[in-house]
């Protein structure tokens, strides 16, 4: 079941329906979009595991969307997993809005490239609590202030990235 398509066209998907919409091999994408970075994170292509990937410094948003458009180019992937911060209550804030016009421009940008061959697939994962359940495991891990702010986007990208792998795998398992 389709969740809606922005204005122009690009699908977001429930969770479910993005698998069958990716060829063989291809991969998720996990984007935390953050206010300062954006976390990525990439899945293999048997859908089961995320790794982090990079930390993506926010500048330009043209930038660090060609940024992003490189790494789909590169990296065979078929269809993006991107964070959503709700509030406690399930509602969503300023935060939510930002993410989904986040998605929304780098949908828009990624339709726009010429070598872009299809429409990019893109679901919403709820991501409450990522970027805490990270930095609590790294602290448990004795990991230095610095070394969790140099990796914490990613480690969160790959943290909802994993979230939503797991849940097709669940959905998938009989």
């Amino acid at each position: 079941m389709m969740e809606g398509k922005l204005s122009f066209g690009m699908p977001i998907c429930n969770l479910a329906d993005l698998p069958p919409l990716l060829k063989p091999g291809q991969c998720l994408l996990g984007l935390d979009p953050g206010s300062v970075v954006v976390g990525v994170a990439i899945s293999d292509p048997g859908l089961r595991v995320a790794s982090p990937l990079m930390g993506l410094t926010r500048g330009k948003f043209a930038a660090d969307a060609a940024t992003l458009a490189k790494i789909i180019r590169e990296r065979a992937i078929g269809g993006l997993v991107i964070g959503l911060p709700k509030n406690m209550d399930g509602t969503e804030g300023p935060s939510a809005q930002s993410a989904r016009t986040f998605a929304s421009n780098l949908l828009r940008f990624l339709k726009a490239l010429p070598d872009n061959p299809h429409d990019m697939p893109a679901a919403f994962w709820d991501e409450r609590f990522s970027t805490a359940a990270v930095t609590r495991f790294m602290i448990e891990g004795d990991m230095s202030r610095k070394r969790r702010d140099a990796v914490v986007d990613k480690a969160a990208a790959a943290y909802i990235l994993q979230g939503a792998l797991d849940a097709l795998t669940h959905r998938a398992t009989p």
